[in-house]
């Protein structure tokens, strides 16, 4: 199956958004310990992790999910390493997948995959900016992420451009998954 190239409706249903759901925050678990030892009392990050994996185990899509996102990105923007931010990011993302629309947009493959992306840039980071840690990161998030994760990604466009370090290893880990398109 190809991705659609135009902003139609994508079908998504409560299990595709589980599936995304549960491998955003396995994802972000990954690296949720390098948040933690910079600030062990900040609980945000973890929350929102673990909202994430009840809603893809099958609990309610609602008001604490956002909440929790929301708590996690702010947690980000009060982190004062650059790899406590973006592993803080990841667990944001782990908690907004559940609201990935059904618009054929690349910019919701960013729902389906931030999440290990972030946490890819936590890893570098960790490792002194070491582009081949995060590029490894990546390729360990594509073995773990399911058929039916891949079957969802393939439905949208391919990754947009930009987002930096963090964009690059979105679109690498886009590529792995769906196997490049050329489009």
């Amino acid at each position: 199956m190809t991705r659609k190239a135009d902003e139609s409706e994508i079908d998504l249903t409560r299990q595709d958004l589980r599936e995304v759901t549960g491998f955003a925050a396995a994802c972000a678990q990954t690296v949720l310990a390098v948040f933690e030892e910079e600030r062990p009392d900040d609980p945000r990050p973890r929350r929102a992790i673990e909202t994430a994996r009840e809603f893809a185990d099958g609990g309610e899509r609602g008001k604490a999910l956002r909440d929790t996102a929301w708590a996690a990105l702010k947690a980000a923007g009060e982190a004062d390493g650059p790899a406590a931010r973006e592993a803080a990011r990841a667990a944001t993302a782990a908690a907004g997948a559940a609201y990935l629309h059904p618009l054929a947009k690349a910019t919701q493959v960013k729902h389906i995959l931030g999440s290990a992306a972030h946490a890819a840039r936590a890893a570098e980071l960790v490792a002194g900016d070491d582009r081949g840690v995060g590029e490894d990161h990546v390729r360990r998030a594509a073995d773990r992420a399911a058929p039916a994760v891949v079957d969802v990604l393939r439905r949208y466009p391919p990754a947009p451009a930009g987002g930096g370090r963090t964009g690059e290893l979105l679109r690498l880990l886009d590529v792995l998954l769906t196997g490049g398109r050329g489009e």
